[in-house]
C-alpha cells in the first residue's frame, strides 16, 4: 500500500549550506469568504519535504491558498539569526486536478520559491 502524498506539497532547501530543511513547521491555508482558514499544519521530513502537507481525503478545489513556514523558529533551533521571521506563500490553484509543489529556497536573508514538479 502507498503512502499517503498531498496535492499540494512542499520542500526546503536551506539555499546557503545546501541542506534539507529539516523540522521546519508549515501551515496550509485556503481562502473563503475573504479569510484565509487552516487546512493543516506539519512539519518537514528529514529531506525538507512536506509530502502529507494535505489531510488523507482532502480534496483539492480551485482557489487562493497560503502556505506559511516557520522560518524563524527553524533558524532559531540552528543557532543562526534570519531576517524574515517567516514566510508565507500565495498562490492560485487553478487546476485541481494537478499535483502542486511548493520548493521554497532558503537562507538567513533571503529566498526564493517557483511552482515545483
Amino acid at each position: 500500500m502507498s503512502a499517503h502524498k498531498s496535492p499540494i506539497t512542499c520542500h526546503v532547501l536551506i539555499a546557503s549550506t545546501g541542506v534539507p530543511g529539516r523540522g521546519v513547521s508549515v501551515k496550509i491555508e485556503k481562502l473563503n469568504g475573504g479569510s484565509f482558514s487552516t487546512l493543516s499544519t506539519a512539519q518537514t521530513n528529514e529531506d525538507g519535504r512536506c509530502p502529507t502537507l494535505l489531510p488523507e481525503g482532502y480534496k483539492a478545489e480551485k482557489g487562493i491558498y497560503r502556505v506559511t513556514f516557520e522560518t524563524k523558529e527553524y533558524f532559531n533551533k540552528i543557532d543562526q539569526e534570519c531576517f524574515y521571521p517567516y514566510v508565507q506563500i500565495i498562490f492560485e490553484l487553478a487546476k485541481p486536478k494537478e499535483h502542486y509543489h511548493i520548493p521554497l529556497l532558503l537562507s538567513p536573508y533571503s529566498y526564493t520559491t517557483y511552482r515545483g514538479s
